[in-house]
């Protein structure tokens, strides 16, 4: 795999006061991060940050498709343990949860799932007993495939956000971007062919109960900016396609192999990756459960009037999984 770095936009002392001083602010407003009330007032705070640092919480804008902000710094200490799973956490790193919703607030409206971690608008990624070899973030011993985030929803995030708790193994997350592969034209007429459904993931129980006929989708779509992508091996039945769309799909996942980087985030890194453009994973690790394992944090954001979605996907049926906008709780 490459070793080249991803990009990194640092934080100065300067950015991460203000940062860090508006997630505490919100905190002592309204006491719980999953407070409606501190979800609606994200916004007003948003807008009174100062131009250097919105510059910094701006959007992806290369065909890397990702970046890590870094310069926030984790109390390992005073965090507490790693939860064995993330209904246990309880108000641990509290503060991280405020700093993330507002990381995504600045870039577009953060999203969460009526049907995934309760609702929640940060979800606690940590590998959990029994769920080892699950393609799920709570997994461990096996790789997590490379997958666009939620790829079975129309609804799905343009952004997705990973900010590192603790990472004492430097376990690495992989990410490739659909813009630096090099793709035949014959191969991506063939991916935008909509030819096998996305069926949703082991971590949506209800969705995966669904009565309604799964639909396929195309892999591929073209933008004025480029390809954008919707992919999710592990979750496609690609048996059930023709012989020249297997192939093709094969060889979109040796092209994004070839490109993958290995990201090993530190405590307090945030790595920001567009959904549209990069699938995402994590490599193989041994969980203890003693307290010490890797534990992220997760949010997703939408990007209103994006232009990175095919029309046709308005019309289906998200496996009956409704999203939440932090605005309208």
């Amino acid at each position: 795999m490459p070793t080249r770095p991803a990009p990194v936009r640092h934080l100065d002392a300067d950015a991460v006061a203000e940062l860090t001083a508006a997630a505490a602010e919100l905190l002592a407003r309204h006491g719980d991060p999953t407070s409606p009330a501190l979800l609606a007032d994200l916004p007003a705070v948003c807008a009174r940050l100062s131009g250097p640092l919105r510059r910094h919480l701006r959007p992806v804008d290369t065909p890397d498709g990702l970046f890590v902000l870094r310069g926030l710094e984790v109390d390992d200490t005073g965090l507490g343990p790693t939860p064995a799973h993330w209904s246990a956490v309880g108000r641990a790193g509290a503060l991280w949860d405020a700093v993330l919703l507002l990381v995504s607030a600045a870039m577009g409206t953060p999203i969460a799932w009526d049907g995934q971690q309760d609702g929640r608008f940060v979800h606690n990624i940590v590998p959990s007993p029994g769920h080892e070899s699950e393609q799920t973030g709570a997994s461990s011993s096996v790789l997590l495939t490379p997958h666009t985030e939620d790829a079975f929803h129309p609804g799905r995030a343009h952004l997705l956000l990973l900010c590192c708790m603790r990472n004492h193994d430097a376990v690495a997350t992989t990410a490739a971007s659909v813009r630096l592969t090099d793709l035949s034209d014959a191969d991506v007429a063939q991916l935008k062919r909509p030819v096998a459904p996305i069926l949703p993931d082991d971590a949506y129980e209800q969705a995966r109960r669904f009565a309604g006929r799964p639909a396929p989708v195309p892999t591929l779509f073209e933008t004025p900016e480029g390809l954008t992508m919707r992919y999710d091996p592990a979750y496609t039945p690609l048996d059930d396609a023709d012989r020249a769309w297997r192939e093709a799909y094969g060889r979109l996942g040796e092209e994004l192999a070839r490109v993958s980087v290995a990201v090993s985030l530190e405590p307090g890194d945030i790595l920001v990756v567009d959904n549209d453009l990069v699938v995402h994973g994590r490599v193989p690790f041994r969980a203890r459960y003693d307290g010490t394992d890797r534990w992220l944090k997760r949010a997703s954001a939408r990007v209103e009037g994006r232009p990175t979605r095919p029309l046709a996907e308005h019309g289906e049926h998200g496996y009956g999984q409704a999203a939440l906008t932090a605005w309208t709780v």
